[in-house]
């Protein structure tokens, strides 16, 4: 047995956490994720570091600030680097996918509920309420990641400045995410080596710095070494890279050779993996990327029913991210990707092509990058990068906003000329912001809130 394992045994032989009991909590997580990022990482602070107690404080901390340095959902990658310290390389692997396999079934359901029953009238209606809800919920999102990131401009002009560029960028120059974020990322290089101060004021995750703080008798305690498979090993590490790369090109090749390099399931594999890779800032960072390439470029599905897809998946466990599963939903839907005879087959295969391909990169991230990346912690050359990717995410998201409100705030009525502003959306949309960033309500019951506020205005025949 190694020195790590006898540590570890010796200091959680009394509450040794076996396989299948961690199994249980998982999978139990996968239920009731909801809440974002900060409420994930909430609930499993409180589950592991102060019920549980299978990891302390510290050891948890670390692990978040890890995992914030990464594209790709850090709540998901926190339970699979817990998952993968505490069981190995199986462990993560389940802890990750049971984060997201829930809510990958909820939104297949949803998704075939929305398109096969959208036009029902009730249905509608209540859409017609969640629209300008979901509008509130991305404002508050500028506002939580601004206040963060963004301290007083006299201190950070610089960052600032790259929110003003990235947002003029989007939103009015149509410049492709990918070359914002490498603008941003250039900047923040040159920024930490010359002005160092400007991008060592960037924060941390917004929920981190809430948890609270319990005492020892931990699985995993401050004390304990860092497992031999979670040390760095060019021969472990070469076999990730191998499995990983196979992982993507199987899939990838079967779906060329069944339907072609042009077939709707290959484009969407391609574009959701550039899409995982570009998802520093969290879900609303590269929803305007998604928005651009699902609704603009490729046209699988139209701006309105993107907003109800981010509905969806603020309404259901799991990341937000998973909103790209609606998205391969209504386009392998649109598509007809096995026919019209399967369109319910076609669209869940979609969804699940559009899963994996988004969610892979996550696992690699951890399970091939843990010893690489934990060793650049307060290196400024890595972190300024990624505080001036922040900072263009806020501005960003900011452009996400304005598409949204953009689309509630015209409607054509029956019979109209012309689109007329529609102040009942907008009224919708103001209420809910103040209720999110005022009196600092959940997100669900705002969004069930504004649905029912829809579903009542339509069948009152108001809107």
């Amino acid at each position: 047995m190694t020195a790590a394992a006898e540590t570890l045994a010796h200091r959680g032989a009394a509450h040794e956490v076996t396989f299948g009991e961690a199994l249980k909590f998982w999978l139990k997580l996968g239920f009731i994720s909801f809440g974002g990022p900060a409420g994930q990482i909430a609930i499993m602070h409180r589950e592991l570091v102060e019920q549980r107690r299978w990891i302390s404080e510290r050891r948890f901390l670390h692990a978040l600030n890890y995992c914030m340095l990464l594209p790709g959902p850090e709540a998901q990658q926190l339970a699979t680097y817990i998952g993968w310290l505490m069981h190995r390389t199986w462990g993560g692997i389940v802890a990750g996918a049971l984060f997201v396999l829930p809510s990958l079934f909820i939104l297949i359901a949803l998704s075939w509920v929305y398109v096969a029953f959208g036009n029902v009238s009730w249905v509608a209606g209540m859409f017609y309420g969640i629209k300008p809800a979901v509008a509130a919920i991305v404002l508050q999102a500028v506002w939580r990641i601004g206040s963060r990131t963004l301290k007083s401009p006299r201190k950070v002009p610089l960052l600032w400045a790259i929110t003003l560029a990235s947002f003029v960028a989007i939103a009015w120059l149509h410049v492709p995410f990918p070359w914002v974020v490498a603008a941003a990322a250039l900047a923040g290089a040159l920024g930490g080596k010359y002005l160092p101060a400007q991008f060592a004021a960037g924060g941390g995750h917004g929920g981190a710095k809430d948890l609270g703080h319990a005492a020892g008798g931990y699985v995993i305690d401050d004390a304990t070494p860092t497992p031999d498979h979670a040390r760095f090993s060019k021969a472990r590490l070469a076999a990730v890279v191998v499995v990983g790369a196979l992982l993507w090109l199987l899939p990838m090749g079967a779906l060329v050779m069944t339907h072609g390099w042009d077939g709707t399931l290959a484009q969407m594999g391609w574009f959701f993996t550039k899409a995982a890779l570009l998802t520093f800032g969290g879900a609303y960072a590269v929803l305007p990327y998604v928005y651009q390439g699902a609704v603009e470029h490729f046209h699988w599905l139209t701006g309105p029913q993107m907003i109800d897809g981010l509905a969806l998946g603020e309404t259901t466990p799991g990341p937000l991210i998973m909103v790209v599963a609606f998205v391969g939903f209504v386009g392998g839907w649109a598509r007809q990707v096995l026919g019209p005879d399967m369109l319910f087959l076609g669209a869940a295969l979609a969804a699940s092509v559009v899963t994996w391909f988004t969610f892979l990169p996550s696992f690699l991230f951890i399970l091939a990058g843990g010893p690489l990346v934990e060793a650049t912690h307060g290196n400024m050359k890595f972190t300024a990068p990624l505080t001036a990717i922040t900072a263009a995410v806020v501005g960003v998201i900011a452009t996400l906003a304005l598409f949204f409100l953009a689309h509630i705030a015209w409607r054509t009525l029956p019979g109209a000329a012309a689109p007329q502003v529609d102040w009942i959306a907008l009224a919708i949309a103001a209420a809910a912001a103040i209720a999110l960033l005022r009196f600092k309500i959940g997100v669900i019951p705002v969004i069930a809130a504004c649905a029912m506020a829809g579903l009542v205005l339509r069948l009152a025949g108001w809107a």
